[in-house]
């Protein structure tokens, strides 16, 4: 059974070994049950034979009662003359008559015994033949002893016969015994290898699905904290094996791919920050050369050159304004929170500058409005980075609003930290937008035409303060825009570490 198993395609199951063993234990099962079932066939014949040797025995003794009978009420008749005792002794007679015949039924399969019954009614004719006829004819003497005759040899035959059934008797319930004996070893066993077939498979569970899929939960562990590096080591033909080749090689794979994605990366990182660091200083010679020829220093400009130097104006500050980004966010990439410049943050004043150079470049084409929540708890930051987060928001909020509609500006408390939050009255995000809103080069919400990378550096110098950023669309109509800090008391290891190495 077990080779035709292996050589079977159940070999390379998960579960082929309980497959067996379940097999093997509905073997076990029908086997003991056959065996139950011959040992009841076996329980009934020898209960059968110690009812007839049994049987047997009672009948013997009733056969010697009889006999008994027959000479008391003879007796009777001889002494007294009395008729009863003559009806008394023809119904015993006709009792051991019945009685002999149903014994030699009985016994009939042994030959012993059947001899001892021929014996026993050859003594009855002799006895019935020479004193019966003698004491019915009148011609007995009642100093006759019939028990000389009759009782005295039956009672010796009838004691060989119960003594001989006595020995089968004995015999029987020998085998009884051995036969529950047997019962109750076999009922042992089987209970036996039902719980060690039981543990068996529970141990092959725990071996087959409970360890591997633990190391699977270990190692899918690590592969969510980044380690691709670690592999799978389960080895096994079974579906948990050919998993874990299968995961191993699409890890493998990712690994690849990450390395290659975190080589271009860098490169292209390198490359911007490059480029930024190179493009900048010709970019500030443009402008302090464009500024004073604005202004007339190098002769009279006419209108038409005073709009085509303004508009080189404007295309080199944007110029300018995208590498200053493209610098800060390589910052951030290397170093996170290392430059900052922590001190308590000034609400009022943050708002008040941050809305002032806001109002300063639209020119009062907006309506801005400030909430500040009383008795704010402490929050440490640089407070340059922040007011820099909050007019980006701000300069967006203007950009999608309609002129002159009202953008709400406020901090609250919220948990163990405060919330800042910018609400526009614009189109809202669009859902195809919403989970790349804060990467790189991302533009949305009609922001073509810029480089992307406003919200994406927000998104930097919050979390630098150990903070989180996110969008939401309103019920009515706009969306907003909020950012988390941590409170003094629930600042991370590494920013508290970073405040007290500032102060």
């Amino acid at each position: 059974m077990l080779r035709v198993l292996e050589r079977s395609p159940l070999k390379n199951r998960l579960l082929a070994p309980l497959y067996t063993s379940f097999l093997l234990l509905v073997l076990l099962v029908i086997g003991q049950e056959c065996l139950s079932i011959l040992l009841k066939v076996q329980h009934r014949q020898v209960f059968d034979a110690i009812a007839h040797s049994l049987l047997v025995e009672r009948e013997t003794e009733h056969l010697l009662s009889t006999a008994l009978d027959e000479q008391t009420t003879i007796r009777g008749y001889l002494f007294t003359r009395d008729r009863e005792f003559l009806v008394a002794f023809k119904r015993a007679k006709i009792d051991f008559q019945q009685t002999f015949y149903r014994l030699r039924t009985l016994v009939q399969d042994n030959p012993t015994q059947l001899q001892q019954l021929e014996e026993l009614q050859s003594i009855h004719d002799i006895w019935n033949s020479e004193f019966i006829q003698k004491v019915l004819n009148g011609d007995a003497s009642k100093t006759t002893l019939p028990g000389k005759t009759l009782f005295d040899p039956m009672r010796k035959i009838v004691s060989n016969m119960l003594l001989h059934e006595d020995i089968i008797l004995t015999r029987h319930k020998q085998r009884l015994s051995q036969l529950n004996h047997i019962d109750n070893v076999i009922d042992g066993l089987s209970i036996l290898a039902i719980l060690l077939g039981i543990c068996f498979n529970l141990w092959l569970l725990r071996k087959k699905v409970e360890v591997p899929l633990r190391h699977l939960i270990e190692v899918g562990g690590a592969w969510q904290a980044g380690k691709m590096e670690t592999p799978l080591k389960y080895s096994s033909t079974d579906e948990i094996g050919q998993l874990a080749r299968n995961l191993n090689s699409m890890a493998t794979e990712i690994r690849k791919r990450q390395v290659a994605s975190l080589m271009r990366t860098k490169q292209l990182e390198d490359l911007i920050s490059a480029l930024s660091h190179d493009l900048r200083t010709p970019l500030l010679a443009t402008r302090n050369t464009l500024k004073p020829m604005l202004n007339g220093a190098f002769g009279t400009v006419t209108d038409t050159w005073q709009e085509i130097l303004e508009e080189y104006r404007q295309a080199n500050e944007d110029l300018i304004e995208l590498v200053e980004a493209l610098v800060d966010v390589s910052r951030y990439e290397a170093t996170g929170s290392e430059n900052l410049h922590w001190e308590a943050l000034d609400w009022e004043q943050i708002f008040a500058q941050a809305i002032a150079r806001i109002n300063a470049i639209y020119q009062q084409n907006c309506a801005l409005a400030s909430a500040i929540a009383p008795s704010l708890p402490i929050v440490y930051g640089d407070r340059l980075e922040i007011q820099r987060v909050i007019q980006n928001l701000l300069d967006n909020a203007v950009r999608v609003s309609p002129p002159n509609t009202e953008i709400t500006l406020a901090v609250v408390p919220w948990h163990d930290r405060i919330k800042v939050s910018v609400c526009d009255r614009g189109s809202g995000i669009a859902p195809k937008d919403k989970e790349r809103l804060f990467y790189r080069f991302m533009q949305g919400r009609g922001r073509r035409g810029r480089a992307g990378l406003g919200l994406y550096l927000c998104r930097q110098i919050v979390e630098a303060h150990g903070g989180v950023i996110d969008g939401e669309n309103n019920f009515g109509r706009g969306s907003t825009f909020w950012f988390t800090l941590p409170v003094a008391q629930s600042l991370s290891c590494s920013t508290t570490r970073n405040v007290q190495e500032y102060k």
